[in-house]
């Protein structure tokens, strides 16, 4: 069965970025000049998928309306005679189908996909986290809907990640490796460094099941105090095959103040339009410390 749906949790609180997300959704912040949900949205859409479900909370009503369409701004900027910008703004309302519903309380991105679940079906489905942005030649869930599709088995997007930042995420336990993919024994939510069974991390995007509505619908707090999706997955292990998927792709971390600096860095050096220029301002700043 194809994956034609996709699961966007936006609902966080966005903690790492305050006080900018005191009253902004850190998914609306812009990479450059294009919200950071856009870029995960685009992935989707360059992937093939049909339709996307964002979970979202009170006060985020603006994700929405980013993507809806907006006739008072696209008559301003007809009669401005903004062609270019105008096309812009009329494909951001026009991409793709999106749906929305609120997750009422932030009770961890189990919960957050547990709230897909009539959005979902019987159908597998992408989850792709706002916080992960990454840059690759083919979108990276395309990548992953093509392992899905060989093996008809969830899978997670993975990347091998130093020592040192083994705590942030979900670990996986693998057995075999062919290439790129791995065959995953088990999971472990942000373990020290001594309790990692390896160093290939859960970055930001999964290929899901249905059958994991059931257990997350029983799957007590975990870490945090929160429902783990890592720890439904484990349990999902118990019942059918889990693959992990070293992708091609740089990932970026952008719910971090530092990775939200690096990314505008390296997207606006990587714009034709600003590259150079910025390119040429650095130098001189450099230069000037």
């Amino acid at each position: 069965m194809k994956v034609k749906k996709a699961v966007i949790p936006a609902a966080g609180w966005g903690t790492r970025l305050l006080p900018a997300t005191k009253a902004q959704p850190k998914e609306m912040l812009p990479i450059v000049d294009k919200p950071t949900i856009q870029y995960i949205v685009e992935e989707a859409v360059a992937a093939g998928i049909e339709e996307i479900l964002l979970i979202t909370s009170k006060g985020k009503q603006n994700i929405e309306d980013h993507f809806d369409k907006s006739a008072e701004l696209e008559a301003v900027l007809r009669e401005k005679g903004k062609l270019d910008i105008l096309e812009e703004v009329k494909d951001i309302s026009e991409m793709i189908t999106i749906h929305s519903v609120r997750q009422k309380e932030q009770n961890g991105l189990g919960h957050a996909v547990y709230c897909a679940k009539t959005f979902v079906g019987d159908d597998p489905f992408a989850v792709l986290l706002g916080d992960d942005i990454i840059r690759s030649d083919k979108a990276v869930i395309r990548q992953m809907m093509e392992v899905y599709e060989e093996n008809e088995s969830p899978v997670l997007g993975c990347k091998i990640v130093d020592d040192s930042d083994v705590s942030k995420y979900g670990i996986v336990d693998y057995s075999s490796r062919d290439g790129d993919v791995y065959q995953v024994e088990g999971m472990v939510e942000k373990p020290s460094i001594e309790e990692a069974p390896s160093n290939l991390a859960i970055l930001g995007r999964y290929i899901i099941t249905p059958d994991i509505f059931p257990i997350l619908e029983n799957t007590p707090p975990g870490k945090g105090g929160e429902i783990q999706l890592t720890d439904a997955l484990q349990t999902l292990l118990e019942k059918r095959t889990v693959y992990g998927y070293d992708f091609d792709g740089k990932r970026y971390d952008v719910g971090s103040k530092m990775g939200f600096l690096q990314t505008t860095v390296e997207f606006a050096l990587q714009r034709e339009d600003l590259g150079p220029d910025f390119k040429t301002y650095l130098k001189e700043l450099v230069k000037a410390l």
